[in-house]
């Protein structure tokens, strides 16, 4: 049944014409090189220092991104933009 839901999401998303991360809650991510990430559609700082940023997504997955001299320039409530040298990022799927 969840992946039927999916499937209509993705439907809906190409005949209305939104974007697939608001109708699918995924997250956003836009990167300027490797010096700066801004990510949209969180939920939460699981784990955060200076080589490792790891956030809760609103789909149960994970991001984690690993990189040197990382710093948090803003964060908000589903919003923030992170700087250092980012080397990784990656999607961890708990289901996977």
């Amino acid at each position: 049944m969840r992946k039927l839901h999916q499937k209509l999401k993705r439907w809906a998303a190409g005949v209305l014409d939104i974007p697939q991360d608001v109708i699918l809650d995924l997250p956003r991510i836009t990167m300027i090189g490797p010096l700066q990430m801004y990510v949209e559609n969180h939920q939460g700082v699981l784990l955060f220092n200076h080589n490792e940023l790891k956030l809760l997504l609103s789909n149960k997955g994970q991001l984690l991104v690993r990189g040197e001299k990382l710093v948090i320039r803003q964060i908000l409530p589903e919003e923030v933009l992170l700087e250092g040298y980012i080397r990784q990022v990656q999607y961890l799927d708990p289901g996977h």
